[in-house]
Parts: C-alpha cells; structure tokens; sequence
C-alpha cells in the first residue's frame, strides 16, 4: 500500500498508527511508549493468507502494521467480507474475552502484522487501565463501523454502498496520517467488492460502471480514482460521525 505514514511511525513503528485522528492525542508519552513495546512479534504475510480461522483457539491478538485485512465469514460455499481493517487496527482484541472468533481474519493483499500475547493483555488490564480503557475504546469502534455497514446494506444501492466502502477508507487512512490524494490504492478484486456489498459479482461490475458513468469515480483492478473526494462523499451519503474523528462524537480531554 503505497501510502505516507503516520508521523509518529519513527517514533513508533508498529504502533504508532493505533487510535491515531481519535484518542491517541488523549495518551501519554508513557503510554504510548508502553503500547509500542507490548507487541512482541512481527511478520509478514501474502495475499489471502489466513491470518486466524473461524473456531481456532487463539492466544495472540493482532496489530495491522501495514496493508488491509479482511473479516469473512463463510456459508454454503459463499464468502461474505464482514469488516476491513487498516493501518492501526486492532484486529482481534476481542479475541482476548473470546478466545474463538465466530469468523475469518484474512489478508487482503501483502500485509505486516504485529502480535501481542494474551498473557501480555492480562497485566495490561491489571496494571495500566489507561490503556486497557483505550484497547476497549478501538473495539467499541470496530462495532461502531460494523453497525454502519449493516445500515449502509440496508439503505443504499449497489453504487452507492461501493462508494460509500471508499469514502470511509479514505476517512479512516487519513484519519492515521496516510494521505491519500487523487487515487486510493487497494488490492480488492471485483469478487471482494461484491462480497463486501452484498451483491454477485455481475452487480459489483455493474456499479463500478455506474459510477464511472456519473463521473464520480474510476475504479481500476482495486484502485480509486476520483477528483472530487467530497463528491464521491455526498454520493455515498456518507456521514464520517461514527468514526469518531472529528465531530460530534469526538473524545475530548475529558479522557480520564
């Protein structure tokens, strides 16, 4: 993903992207030095690589580093793509109560990844609830972007909730410093967009075209092309609130 990162990633290369935009600015120096050393190990994987599967006992929760990971879930020999996460993520914290997702963690596309143990999570939850309240904190807002998918499936047509998948990930990488001009870059085929949206793939190539036809947007083997970002936004009917960036919902000062 070829992406300006975060300005704190020298300072924190593995994390400095989590909660970044959001509550971040909220943490101490001490903290945010203390979350940088809890991941204990780092790895790469290629694309499509099955990072955690449905009913696997887990030990180890993970960090994305770089790339995009997909939740999918199968049925009847039907992927259904759940959630993606970015730069920043926690991706399964909640396998730290859970221990056994009910779903898939994929890579979409070559991803980085950090690893923090569940051993780790435990003192972190007893010695520091500073920081286990902002862990609790990214996994509220991984519901909060779930629930907003359900409502974006439900509301809008193909096009739009294709547009709409774009403007939230051009909210979200920005809201973590990468900085995405005209084209946004991903590794999603035309089946990951379909699987996304709920729709076959014939659908999904259709509503590409759709949007190219509006000259709202030019989606090329994953990539996105647009002039007018907020046109695209008004298009999706996007509302960036539930992100809890900047806005109504937004965390103030009053963190502690």
């Amino acid at each position: 993903m070829t992406l300006t990162a975060s300005s704190e990633a020298p300072a924190f290369p593995l994390t400095g992207d989590f909660l970044a935009g959001r509550l971040r600015q909220n943490l101490s120096l001490d903290d945010l030095k203390y979350i940088e050393g809890l991941v204990d190990t780092v790895a790469e994987y290629g694309d499509t690589a099955r990072l955690l599967a449905r009913g696997t006992k887990t030990d180890r929760s993970t960090i994305l580093i770089e790339g995009y990971i997909f939740r999918t879930i199968e049925s009847a020999g039907k992927r259904f793509i759940t959630g993606i996460h970015v730069p920043g993520d926690f991706v399964d914290l909640h396998g730290f109560a859970l221990k056994r997702l009910d779903h898939n963690i994929d890579a979409a596309g070559r991803v980085t990844v950090g690893s923090v143990s569940h051993d780790t999570l435990r003192k972190v939850m007893r010695d520091r609830p500073g920081v286990a309240r902002a862990m609790w904190f990214a996994t509220l807002l991984d519901a909060a972007i779930h629930r907003k998918w359900i409502q974006m499936l439900e509301q809008l047509d193909a096009p739009r909730r294709i547009a709409h998948l774009y403007a939230e990930l051009h909210t979200r990488l920005e809201l973590v410093g990468r900085n995405v001009t005209r084209a946004l870059r991903t590794p999603f085929t035309q089946f990951d967009m379909a699987d996304m949206c709920g729709v076959s793939a014939i659908h999904a190539n259709r509503a590409v075209g759709k949007l190219r036809e509006l000259g709202i947007a030019e989606i090329r083997r994953g990539d996105l092309y647009t002039a007018d970002w907020a046109a695209l936004k008004r298009y999706a009917q996007f509302d960036p609130d539930y992100l809890y960036g900047d806005g109504p919902l937004k965390v103030e000062e009053d963190w502690d």
